[in-house]
């Protein structure tokens, strides 16, 4: 057997390549867009990749099940319940359903809870009268944590009802496996589809029987209560993603360019709505950038947070440490940003010799910040940290706006009133204050290392 995970950093996302070596048959399970790598080791061992298998439609990312069945000729398959929705064609399968790929079989098991069609496939080496070697579990069982199950109430379908389907899903297919069964979750640590999910990126059964906190014996009622609350609002793309997975969408270029603008076209297209995404570190950033534009570093969660500033559609304007406007633009590309209008040529040497069109971002200091909560009566201190980091504490006062929700609230807040952000390490807050600033806010800094620099400080603060 030939068993692969690739695991994307900057997503948290987990994919995977199975194959029979005996007989070169070959499937890719929850796929990213850009498909070189599952191509080139598809070749380098000799598979055909046959079938593309979804565990759901995602939310987080575009999957890149039409890509490979344009490159490869693959069917693409999903649980039962995707059936008819989705406009291009699919195989579904049942709970029971075998796929052989020769000695090589993968046991599909009906799991819903995160989403109604949900599946979760269980690798046998052997075939599936003998021991399996472990389960995709796609986004109903992740290590640490479970699917979220509060995505689809815009589609009417209730996080309760969803946590009790996640409930059975867990206790009745996927605990029901032998201890030492791998798991392969379809996400890690930083994905917003979970609330405590690992670092680690497998596991197995019995150590999730013992050690995840969803799986800790309960009841349904008390389940239903443990992992619906306490989730985190969700990026704005999700629903936008989720969508574009079931559509007949246009595929991703082989060949990524991105076109050169010149100042004069990058500032006739920010008059045309265009959104300038900085994505250089947050320190050349701070020293100067286009006026209006967005930092967003390539350095981090480049997509996620890119995805929380902007609706899809939004044209894009890159600037971009030289060189690396082709991976920005696919890393874009992965929640389904395609429209990159183009990149910056030459940004530092055009922001030094325009500088009227440039600005700076203003960063305070931890002991700054305390002596300017003293002086500013109407201070507006916003935490755009998530629900859980702020229920460990924060900036006493601090009005708590989590980064993804924060795009959404822009007319509920005081343009004009003196305003300070800040995250856990600085990352967001850049993000959260250069946004600020592309709206109209007149006052606006970031606080340099976040709460954890404020934690530094004495008590006297």
């Amino acid at each position: 057997m030939f068993f692969r995970q690739y695991y994307l950093e900057c997503l948290s996302h987990a994919s995977y390549l199975i194959g029979d070596t005996a007989t070169g048959r070959a499937v890719v399970v929850d796929p990213q867009r850009d498909i070189v790598e599952y191509l080139a080791d598809a070749e380098s061992h000799g598979l055909r990749i046959e079938t593309v298998l979804e565990t759901h439609f995602h939310a987080d990312f575009l999957s890149g099940h039409l890509e490979l069945a344009e490159r490869t000729g693959a069917t693409i398959g999903y649980g039962r319940a995707a059936e008819g929705r989705t406009e291009f064609p699919i195989t579904t399968y049942a709970d029971g359903d075998l796929i052989r790929l020769g000695e090589v079989e993968l046991e599909v098991r009906e799991t819903p809870g995160h989403t109604p069609e949900s599946i979760s496939i269980v690798v046998y080496p052997r075939g599936a009268s003998a021991a399996p070697y472990g389960v995709l579990t796609g986004d109903t069982m992740f290590i640490g944590d479970v699917g979220r199950p509060d995505l689809l109430s815009s589609e009417g379908v209730t996080a309760d009802e969803l946590a009790s389907q996640l409930f059975h899903s867990l206790h009745e297919k996927l605990l029901t496996l032998p201890d030492d069964t791998k798991v392969y979750p379809a996400h890690g640590a930083g994905s917003a589809c979970g609330k405590n999910l690992s670092t680690e990126t497998v596991s197995t059964i019995g150590e999730q029987r013992r050690m995840n906190y969803a799986l800790a014996p309960m009841t349904e009622e008390q389940f239903v209560e443990a992992v619906t609350q306490g989730q985190s609002v969700a990026p704005l793309y999700f629903s936008f993603a989720a969508n574009r997975n079931r559509e007949q969408r246009e595929l991703l270029p082989e060949d990524i360019t991105v076109p050169t603008l010149t100042i004069t076209e990058v500032l006739a297209r920010q008059r045309e709505g265009a959104v300038v995404i900085d994505a250089r570190d947050d320190t050349a950033f701070a020293a100067g950038h286009l006026r209006g534009s967005i930092n967003v570093g390539l350095g981090g969660r480049f997509a996620e947070y890119a995805g929380e500033v902007m609706t899809p559609e939004t044209p894009i304007v890159l600037v971009t440490p030289p060189g690396h406007e082709p991976e920005a633009k696919v890393r874009l590309a992965r929640i389904g940003f395609d429209n990159v209008v183009g990149a910056l040529e030459h940004p530092v040497a055009t922001f030094l010799a325009q500088p009227e069109l440039v600005e700076r971002l203003s960063r305070l200091s931890a002991e700054a910040l305390a002596e300017r909560i003293r002086a500013v009566d109407d201070l507006v201190v916003i935490d755009v940290r998530n629900p859980g980091e702020v229920a460990l504490g924060g900036i006493d006062g601090a009005l708590p706006i989590s980064l993804p929700a924060l795009f959404t609230q822009l007319d509920v807040l005081d343009r004009d009133a003196p305003t300070v952000v800040y995250c856990a390490g600085g990352y967001r807050s850049a993000i959260a204050s250069s946004l600020l600033r592309s709206h109209g806010f007149t006052d606006v800094s970031d606080l340099v290392g976040g709460y954890t620099a404020w934690q530094t400080l004495s008590p006297q603060r």
